[in-house]
């Protein structure tokens, strides 16, 4: 930059702060403050504004963590502005900075890059009239609310005010009691530093809005462009004019030396921006739940407030969930946000419950996400939302392009990959292709971010990133506070509209998301295409942080299975009510704790403290559901029937039905042998060394041995699992350098149980203990390890991991609605990345023809690398990632007593595996009666697995049976029905009947 340009760029700087912002409000005049702090927990307003609220001063500290106080505001406004000043707001600022903070907690300064004194991350306010409707909230960087001069001049209002603890910090990811409302320090929080109705300046305010527009523009300019010097002198101009006045009428002057820069048009070539004002909420994160259902009202009032000022504001919103919740708690609020929806401005998006996970989400979950969220839409709205929105979650399955077209969605929108550590994506507009052969249209915006403040920045940014230059010119900025809410400001509607066409800069729309993609689509006929599952180079550590909120989940997401079967096959056999209701509210439940923050781990304490507690509730309640549908169908007597719910047999029960269980002995054998143990059942023999470890696993109907040469397998290993940032959320791949081989025992000793014999093997390392049960089942092909373990580590990593005697360069794992094979070589950087993986239930590596799988019940991270032994030959090791021990955001993370149970089982096909994956998940319930169950349907074809059966959503009566082929193939299956039936018909996943019926190759009945 020339000398001459940094002076000027010098006087600017202290003429913005010292001179413009100061001038914003001329005059500002204290009001009376009464305050009332509630005891616990959140209260209505009603409740509140009866209590008998006491005198409260400026300056005064107020808000123990997680507290309410409610403010009495009362004035007036004086007589002489109502001549002066046609723009009077009340200003209020509850300490917004930290500086009132009585807490031993650093508050650095505000710093938009860090984030941490942003909307969302400290106190928030609402703010309502007298008769208890919300006015708007009170932000740090919305801190106004409107007065109407037109009404009176007596001002009388409440505030709610949330002191929020700020367990953001400055993000240096250490731990904090703040987290848990238990362990928080019981002192106040903030400090009430102005509540003054103020005179705005609207004619400084716009100056202001200029400025920056302006200024933004020419440092995203070359320095030697005319535009770049054309700006600079204008500016120059202003602080010239202004600086020789004392008051702010040249405030007008100064505009208008402005206005002809701003009035140049943008270049025909420029990029198109399609901004959509939006507040990506966290449903809970470092806040609990119960905190964003306030943080909801607080930005869709501050969004309705901006419509009413603002005919062109559009505003988009995702999760069904968050839409339901201000129905049930603000329904005045809800009749608003209709009233725009119907506008066709504030604009439901995404058509899911909630922004849940991707990747750990099980089938029937994934898909139930889009049911209850596009039903709700389709109730209350009478909208189907036509895109899948999810612009935070870790990475995405390669099954939700399939799973989204089925539920009426015909676009993709995401920004997280933009976060990758290693590997750039190379598109932002593209067709993105699942499993199965599905296409979606996708685009991620260019700006990296789901909070634009539609600076020059970003748009500079947004049109410099932009991959598909040449074949395509437009792109979608959502604007907006978020992550903890607040929404769009009117600043950001100024910096949007100066910019709807200006020379140097891309053209600003404000538009909806279809608007958007229907201009995409026109634009970029024939975009390349992405295959599979797109994985997240970061946030590796989410697939096991909070090992007890995944265990809750995966067990939920089985009985509600479970649960949804017998309760139809009682309404089919026997007339039984179907509880359609208990079964929603359960579903619900679970959807809302599968949010992108939840069921990864990567949330304060008092959100996993209370998914555990819900998701025990839920397990309460469907087996109670369960045991109600299973004695209206075995009747009453003394047999002791066993049921199977899985889409496989199990033990002599035919799948989806109930009968006496085929009675099979234990005949596993095992033997001390010299240095260790062997286990046989005549189907495979396994040594075990002294030291606990599988040095054998032969397949003797294979005759082959599973374990290479100077290997192990079940070998406990401990890393140190130290983030740079990011704690519950990261693994990076320096944990490797460091490992504890965990080799002593502690005793081993001979078990034998109903399911076969093995060895009890106990060990302790560090501060923790760990006791496996690893049994040889019967008349099997599987070893089944239990592992208990007390947990007391702190940044370690505990891996299970098995070497395994296969020539593969893949792995298989399962995930929703089929499955996905991945490179486990490094021969490129994604592979490298891609060190850390999800699977489902099982993951299997294999030959042509001989694969082993290794199956769990609640893991989901996974490592499979190639080896070599001693020998030089080349083996797979397959690593669970068991237990982690991030201190932050929850430094109790993982801490205690954990339950895992993993199976290896040799010669396993894919199919083999599904029905190990069903075994070890959803085993045989034993229930007494007299009454053997037929099922309601039987499948012809192992390639076809019958994922959900359950009566339909409109309550119809009709039995709706969801199948999906498993393995990866095209098949031909015969679905037997074992009940009278009118008709058969095909059906997305709205349950609407599909135009294409040709797959319903023939019905009989």
């Amino acid at each position: 930059m020339h000398k001459n340009a940094r002076m000027i760029e010098a006087r600017l700087n202290r003429f913005v702060v010292e001179s413009l912002l100061p001038s914003l409000y001329s005059e500002t005049h204290a009001l009376t403050i009464t305050a009332w702090e509630a005891p616990d927990e959140p209260v209505p307003f009603a409740h509140a504004t009866a209590q008998q609220f006491t005198p409260f001063s400026h300056g005064q500290t107020w808000g123990l963590p997680w507290g309410t106080t409610w403010f009495h505001v009362t004035g007036e406004v004086p007589a002489e502005w109502a001549q002066r000043h046609d723009n009077i707001e009340i200003l209020i600022d509850l300490g917004f900075d930290g500086s009132g903070s009585s807490v031993p907690v650093q508050y650095p300064q505000w710093d938009r890059d860090l984030g941490n004194h942003q909307p969302g991350f400290q106190a928030e306010g609402l703010a309502y009239d007298t008769q208890g409707n919300i006015i708007k909230a009170i932000e740090p960087f919305n801190r106004w609310v409107p007065v109407d001069l037109t009404q009176t001049r007596k001002i009388d209002f409440y505030i709610e005010a949330a002191s929020n603890a700020n367990v953001a910090g400055a993000w240096n990811f250490k731990p904090t009691p703040l987290g848990d409302k238990e362990t928080a320090p019981q002192v106040h929080l903030y400090r009430v530093k102005q509540l003054d109705v103020a005179a705005l300046d609207v004619d400084v305010w716009n100056l202001n809005q200029d400025i920056i527009a302006l200024r933004g523009l020419m440092k995203h300019l070359s320095d030697d462009s005319p535009r770049h010097h054309e700006i600079l002198h204008a500016l120059e101009a202003v602080i010239d004019i202004c600086e020789t006045d004392e008051s702010n009428s040249s405030a007008t002057d100064a505009r208008a030396i402005l206005a002809p820069l701003l009035a140049k048009p943008a270049n025909a070539s420029s990029h198109e921006i399609f901004a959509i004002g939006h507040a990506h909420i966290d449903s809970a994160w470092l806040w609990p739940v119960r905190e964003t259902i306030r943080k909801c009202a607080r930005t869709f009032s501050n969004v309705l407030d901006l419509m009413d000022r603002d005919p062109n504001f559009k505003f988009a919103c995702s999760s069904a969930q968050q839409f339901a919740w201000i129905k049930e708690f603000y329904p005045e609020l809800f009749a608003r946000i209709k009233k725009r929806v119907a506008e066709g401005r504030f604009i439901p998006v995404g058509g899911m419950w909630v922004e849940s996970d991707s990747n750990m989400v099980g089938a029937e979950a994934l898909a139930r996400q889009f049911i209850y969220g596009q039903k709700f839409f389709k109730d209350e709205f009478g909208i189907t939302c036509a895109e899948v929105w999810l612009p935070d979650t870790f990475g995405f399955t390669g099954a939700l392009p399939q799973i989204g077209v089925a539920a009426g969605a015909k676009n993709f929108f995401s920004q997280k990959m933009s976060w990758n550590d290693t590997d750039r994506m190379p598109h932002h507009t593209f067709n993105w292709e699942g499993i199965d052969g599905t296409q979606i249209f996708a685009h991620f915006t260019p700006v990296d971010s789901y909070n634009s403040d539609l600076s020059q920045a970003d748009l500079a940014k947004t049109e410099r990133q932009y991959a598909e230059k040449g074949a395509s010119n437009v792109s979608l900025v959502p604007f907006g506070w978020g992550d903890g809410g607040g929404g769009p400001t009117r600043e950001m509607l100024a910096a949007g509209a100066r910019a709807e066409s200006l020379e140097g800069s891309p053209k600003v729309t404000q538009a909806s998301p279809s608007s958007f993609f229907e201009k995409a689509r026109a634009d970029y006929v024939n975009p390349p295409v992405w295959f599979g599952e797109m994985y997240l180079e970061y946030h590796r550590g989410v697939y096991t942080s909070q090992l007890k909120t995944k265990q809750g989940n995966r067990r939920n997401e089985h009985l509600l299975r479970e649960a949804e079967l017998w309760a139809s096959t009682a309404a089919v056999r026997v007339g039984k009510a179907y509880p359609q209701q208990e079964l929603e509210t359960a579903w619900k439940t679970i959807l809302l704790l599968q949010f992108h923050d939840i069921l990864p781990g990567s949330s304060i304490a008092w959100v996993h403290q209370e998914a555990e507690r819900k998701h025990q509730e839920v397990h309460v309640a469907l087996e109670k559901l369960i045991a109600d549908s299973l004695d209206s169908l075995a009747g009453s007597g003394d047999t002791e029937l066993h049921f199977n719910a899985s889409p496989v047999a199990l033990g002599g029960v035919v799948a989806l039905g109930g009968s006496v269980a085929a009675k099979s002995a234990a005949n596993s054998r095992v033997q001390a042998i010299e240095g260790g143990y062997s286990l046989s059942n005549g189907t495979i023999t396994v040594v075990i060394s002294g030291e606990g470890l599988i040095t054998s696993l032969y397949d003797i109907s294979a005759s082959r041995e599973v374990i290479p040469a100077g290997t192990e397998a079940n070998l406990v290993q401990i890393y140190r699992d130290l983030p740079t940032n990011w704690d519950a959320w990261e693994i990076e791949p320096h944990y490797m350098h460091n490992v504890t081989e965990v080799r002593e025992v502690d005793s081993i000793e001979i078990i034998t149980d109903a399911n076969g014999s093995g060895l009890r093997i106990n060990r302790s390392f560090g501060k923790s203990k760990i006791s496996q049960d690893l049994i040889l089942l019967g008349d099997s092909n599987v070893v089944e390890i239990t592992s208990n373990i007390d947990w007391h580590e702190t940044h370690k990593l505990l891996k299970l991991a098995f070497a395994i005697d296969v020539q593969t360069a893949t792995a298989t794992s399962e995930i929703q609605f089929g499955n996905i094979q991945r490179p486990i070589h490094t021969n490129t950087s994604w592979d490298v990345a891609r060190f850390e993986t999800c699977a489902h239930r099982w993951l299997q590596v294999s030959e042509p023809n001989y694969g082993v799988t290794v199956a769990n019940d609640s893991t989901y991270g996974h490592d499979i690398t190639r080896k070599q032994n001693a020998a030089g030959s080349s083996y797979i090791q397959v690593r669970e990632s068991i237990l982690r021990s991030p201190v932050y955001p929850d430094p109790n993370t993982d801490q205690g007593h954990h339950t895992v149970r993993t199976s290896i089982k040799v010669g396993a096909s894919v199919t083999d595996s599904i029905a190990e994956g069903f075994r070890m998940n959803l085993g045989l319930r034993s229930h007494r009666g007299q009454n053997p169950v037929e099922p309601l349907v039987a499948l012809h074809n192992s390639n076809v697995v019958v994922e959900a059966i359950k009566m339909a959503e409109d309550a119809s009566g009709d039995l709706i049976v969801r199948l999906f082929e498993a393995v990866g193939d095209r098949t031909m299956a015969t679905l037997t029905a074992n009940f009278d039936f009118k008709s058969v018909t095909l059906v997305d996943l709205l349950e609407v009947q599909l135009a294409d019926q040709s797959r319903l190759a023939s019905v009989t009945g």
